[in-house]
């Protein structure tokens, strides 16, 4: 995130800042690295990078006006450059040269992501790209990349707006408009998020949208600036003031709350509402404003407190821990099981991650970002070149660099020519959808089978998610004119209008087959509806899911709680017959392969076969009871003297 030093400038150093820094990047490490913990919302310590962001970039720029009467935008985005980019290209290369090594999932999509982060706007690549950054797969490997994208857009765009800010004549109205746009931006996440919320299927791409756009997630930079311009105008007698006992007390107090409530906000259970995005973004935002303003005000105890060594140490390496850590989660991952972080993983794979990004951290620090920082572009080649001509040892050291870049270089490009364009889970739903769409017609339905017959494809109607989209290959294989109708990204709570739908177009057989529980909880209230749509005469059957998201076993007690009080509703047990072959999913373990469909359709043909039996069993008794009363009707009502039936 935010990189150590902001100028070249001569400046007074903020008391408190780099540690404060580190309880930022300690949030998002142990959110992202120990996901099982208690930081239910430990992204936002992103948030308060941004406003560290836009304080320090504000201050830089205004006392480089104050000094000079302008702003050399060529040597601000000269200084930015040295301290972002060189880390930033270490990273991409040898993560990338990883991916290549390990293979899989780890690099689709790989091209766009470089593209992403070379040019400054990963953010806006995935929004148009549809990600899903709380939900989607976990092996983009570069994913973490889009916070870096807004500030760097700010670094960009911040400077060429500040000359009109100035033009303001009284500091409260440049506070006061800086904090305006603030509100805005909050009021646009709010308004994106709560219009998401009318389409359930979509409000995870909407959610996505406001939280990675630079518009909807810009008011924690402009909360920094506006604590910036209101810092900058204060005065001699004002400094003098605030370095009175009483207040420096009350100050200190008031910010190690601040701090404390920061610490809470990221205990807090994350939800997909304005709760969240924006309120405790936005929240965080202001805690942090009020936490840099007590560290950095004159003889704070707080900034002393935040400014001892360990957390200097991790404020001083911020910006390389959140480059790494995730980049070295996924590939970690993807190499011990073959899966995202997505699913879960072991503590062990988060603290080795975590020991493996300090130790790159560190290197980038020393090795790169420092010497480049300290030199600049031309005189660090200047002294590789030096290098390349000075004693052997240096000799021996520069070709080996050199080397190393070449190989990384080499890795890089092979991981963008090999990525495949889409992951393994989504290979397989796109297998399912072609053998849908190379379907035969449908043949007329026949009647219903008859007593302890087997039912054929053409009695079974399936709807269903896209688990059974993946798995349509080996339905229609296994039975053969079944009708298929399944989609990405369904839940239950979807059935009932579908179900009226295929009735309405003749489409609804005997047996209703529904596989919708991969995307989230369902409710008792609408498998009723279900059964009332399909009505007494068509048998249900349900199938339970496999996945590894939290509400799967919920799911799947309650349909077989529902299934036990109903005869006329069968489960098929996905779950248990896919368990001891979870080599036959796809690198999500949610969507079977070719070989996973064929067990899929067996789960689903052994209910099938199970709720015929039952409908039969059903209908040979109610036979005989219709026979015993009818004869029951015949004796009551025969003459006297009349013999009796046999």
């Amino acid at each position: 995130m935010l990189p150590h030093r902001t100028s070249a400038l001569p400046r007074a150093r903020y008391a408190g800042l780099d540690g404060l820094r580190a309880v930022a990047v300690a949030l998002v490490v142990v959110y992202h690295l120990f996901p099982r913990w208690w930081l239910g919302s430990g992204f936002i310590g992103v948030d308060v990078f941004f406003v560290i962001s836009g304080f320090l970039i504000t201050s830089l720029l205004l006392r480089e006006h104050a000094q000079k009467g302008r702003i050399s935008l060529r040597g601000f985005w000269t200084r930015r450059a040295r301290r972002l980019l060189p880390a930033l290209a270490l990273l991409l290369v040898v993560c990338s040269s990883a991916a290549w090594v390990i293979g899989g999932d780890v690099l689709v999509d790989l091209g766009r992501q470089l593209l992403g982060a070379a040019a400054f706007g990963y953010n806006w690549l995935s929004i148009l790209g549809g990600t899903d950054y709380f939900s989607a797969s976990g092996t983009e490997l570069f994913r973490n990349l889009w916070s870096l994208a807004v500030e760097e857009q700010f670094y960009v765009l911040w400077p060429l707006l500040v000359p009109l800010l100035l033009l303001l004549p009284r500091t409260w109205m440049r506070g006061a408009a800086a904090g305006v746009l603030a509100v805005g931006s909050a009021a646009w996440m709010a308004a994106v998020v709560l219009a998401g919320s009318a389409s359930p299927q979509t409000l995870g791409a909407d959610i996505t949208r406001a939280y990675f756009g630079t518009d909807t997630h810009a008011f924690g930079l402009l909360l920094g600036v506006a604590l910036a311009v209101f810092w900058r105008a204060l005065t001699a007698r004002d400094r003098e003031w605030m370095q009175r006992r009483t207040v420096r007390v009350a100050v200190a107090a008031v910010g190690a709350a601040s701090l404390a409530g920061l610490i809470f906000i990221s205990l807090l259970p994350q939800t997909h509402s304005i709760a969240t995005f924006p309120g405790a973004l936005l929240a965080a935002s202001g805690l942090t404003v009020i936490t840099i303003a007590a560290g950095a005000w004159p003889g704070s105890r707080l900034g002393r407190a935040l400014d001892v060594a360990p957390l200097r140490w991790v404020g001083d390496r911020s910006y390389g821990i959140y480059l790494w850590h995730w980049p070295v989660l996924v590939l970690l991952v993807a190499a011990v099981q073959d899966t995202g972080i997505d699913q879960p993983f072991p503590a062990w794979v988060g603290a080795v991650a975590l020991a493996v990004t300090l130790i790159a951290a560190e290197a980038s620090y020393r090795l790169v970002e420092t010497p480049v920082r300290r030199r600049g572009f031309r005189r660090t080649a200047r002294a590789f070149r030096d290098a390349l001509r000075g004693s052997a040892r240096r000799r021996a050291v520069a070709w080996g660099a050199a080397a190393a870049a070449v190989a990384l270089l080499a890795g890089t490009t092979a991981a963008v020519v090999t990525a495949p364009s889409v992951s393994s889970g989504q290979a397989v739903v796109e297998a399912g959808i072609a053998a849908l769409e190379d379907q035969q017609p449908l043949p007329t339905p026949t009647e219903t089978p008859g007593t302890g017959a087997v039912v054929s494809g053409d009695q079974i109607t399936a709807v269903g998610d896209s688990v059974m989209l993946a798995s349509a290959p080996g339905l229609l294989e296994h039975f053969p004119g079944i009708h298929v109708d399944a989609a990405v990204s369904r839940s239950m709570y979807a059935a009932p209008g579908i179900l009226r739908d295929l009735a309405a177009a003749g489409q609804l057989r005997p047996f209703v087959v529904l596989a919708l529980g991969t995307n989230g909880p369902i409710s008792p209230r609408t498998l009723d509806d279900v059964l009332e749509v399909i009505g007494p005469d068509r048998q249900l059957i349900l199938v339970n899911a496999y996945a590894p998201r939290s509400w799967t076993d919920g799911v799947n007690a309650d349909l077989a709680a529902f299934a036990r009080a109903r005869p006329a509703v069968q489960v098929a047990d996905w779950s248990d017959a896919i368990a001891p072959h979870l080599d036959l999913l796809a690198g999500d373990q949610i969507h079977p392969g070719a070989a996973g469909g064929r067990v899929f359709a067996e789960a689903v043909d052994e209910a099938v076969q199970r709720a015929e039996r039952a409908r039969a069993r059903l209908a040979e008794f109610t036979e005989r009871r219709e026979y015993a009363e009818e004869l029951r009707r015949e004796q009551l009502f025969q003459p006297p003297g009349a013999p009796h039936a046999s």
